[in-house]
């Protein structure tokens, strides 16, 4: 069988009799065709409309997983944007929900993808593709991943209307290029989640197309609850709405991003009377407010972001202070989502993009500043739409300016365009 046909086979959503093959030209071990349950014609009278809690297309608007990868700390952020799009498959033009994932390693931006979902009339949810950009050295590297239903490749189940054990089904079904084959393992668990016990989970072994297996877990009101090879793990930290506070944000986070705010500034100047000043107060507000029913990888990290600040404040060091400022003031922003909305976090988010903006172009790094373009890049897009015009349109206008002083390496226009996104920022 030539290579065209067998893309073909499995772009049918069938395995040719050799079945797929791995990236070494070995045949996968596929799960028999008996036990899986995409094979059918799904119908999308609905799609954008999620009831599937385990895939809740239209409902978790913002998430955040936290992890390791390679040995690096790994974030994710992933939004559901307001925008939708058609996507025709099968002669059939499909209203698709668009999410935003953006995936950190070591701080910096490694991946961005916008994924498209619907739910068919079965309660099931597929998934018609995603547009992908890696990134390396603050630009995109590859395309890697990228597909669309229709036009490479079938539509593929991510998630059945009600999975049970030995179901089979494959999220991604294009052999050679993107696959993957999901076998339910485990259904009913009861999981720890971020602010205690969630019940009606499932586990689920998934095999790629490099041949290797991971292990996920999925959660109500959650999506994808943990993930990770052996090594390596990533896992829910908060998400909304299923996590969300009624009320202000507690006056400790207040606390805490006000005296981060002066420590920032403080080290810039080289007034280390006043940065510690700032910093006892910060760690006084940290200690009153750890502990109780936060979410417990959230405690984790600011932990973590107190005692790097506490030690470059400590040392009299202005970079790293300037940098470990920024990383208490993100973890206390993780915090926020839970009481105010994900466009709010995203204008906080994009703000502290803006100051390491400042803080790598003092450095000279090229690589930071242009990956930091790209996040802000990224990052606006979660938030345009909740803009006025005029506010709209000064926004635009300040990242094209970061954008043409990354690509030219100007650092001076880099700062001032950063600048004057935190100035516009302050006044939203």
């Amino acid at each position: 069988m030539t290579l065209s046909a067998l893309l073909g086979a499995c772009d049918n959503g069938m395995s040719p009799v050799i079945g797929c093959l791995d990236d070494e030209g070995n045949p996968l071990p596929l799960q028999p065709e008996s036990l899986r349950v995409d094979l059918g014609a799904p119908t999308f009278s609905n799609p954008t409309v999620g009831t599937n809690s385990l895939f809740p297309v239209d409902q978790v608007t913002s998430y955040l997983q936290l992890g390791t990868v390679d040995g690096l700390p790994f974030r994710a952020e992933v939004t559901l944007l307001a925008s939708t799009r058609v996507i025709t498959w099968n002669g059939q033009p499909i209203e698709v929900v668009e999410s935003q994932y953006m995936a950190f390693l070591g701080g910096r931006l490694h991946e961005t993808a916008i994924d498209w979902y619907a739910q068919a009339d079965d309660n099931s949810v597929w998934y018609l593709g995603e547009d992908v950009f890696n990134y390396a050295a603050g630009v995109v590297a590859d395309r890697n991943g990228t597909w669309q239903a229709g036009r490479d490749g079938p539509a593929a189940m991510i998630m059945p209307g009600s999975p049970q054990v030995n179901n089979v089904y494959r999220p991604e079904n294009i052999c050679g290029a993107v696959f993957e084959e999901v076998t339910v393992e485990a259904t009913g668990l009861t999981v720890n989640g971020p602010t205690g016990p969630v019940t009606g989970a499932i586990q689920v072994k998934e095999l790629h197309q490099d041949g290797a297996y991971e292990d996920k877990t999925f959660a109500p009101g959650y999506d994808e609850f943990t993930t990770g090879f052996p090594g390596d793990s990533e896992s829910m930290a908060v998400a909304v709405p299923v996590d969300a506070l009624n009320g202000a944000p507690p006056a400790e986070l207040v606390t805490i991003l006000a005296r981060a705010d002066s420590i920032f500034d403080a080290a810039q100047a080289g007034n280390w009377t006043k940065a510690g000043t700032a910093l006892a107060a910060l760690t006084a507000a940290w200690n009153s407010f750890a502990g109780g029913t936060h979410p417990p990888l959230l405690e984790t990290q600011m932990s973590g972001a107190v005692a790097a600040l506490t030690s470059a404040v400590n040392a009299q060091q202005p970079a790293n202070a300037r940098q470990r400022a920024i990383g208490v003031a993100s973890a206390a922003h993780d915090f926020r989502l839970r009481h105010v909305t994900p466009a709010a976090i995203d204008l906080a988010r994009l703000e502290l993009w803006a100051r390491q903006v400042q803080v790598d172009a003092a450095a000279g790094d090229a690589a930071g500043v242009s990956g930091n373009a790209a996040t802000v890049e990224w990052v606006r897009d979660r938030v345009v739409q909740s803009l006025s015009a005029a506010d709209r349109a000064q926004l635009n206008s300040l990242v094209s300016q970061l954008r043409s002083a990354a690509n030219a390496h100007n650092y001076s226009a880099a700062t001032l365009a950063a600048t004057g996104l935190r100035t516009l920022i302050a006044g939203l």
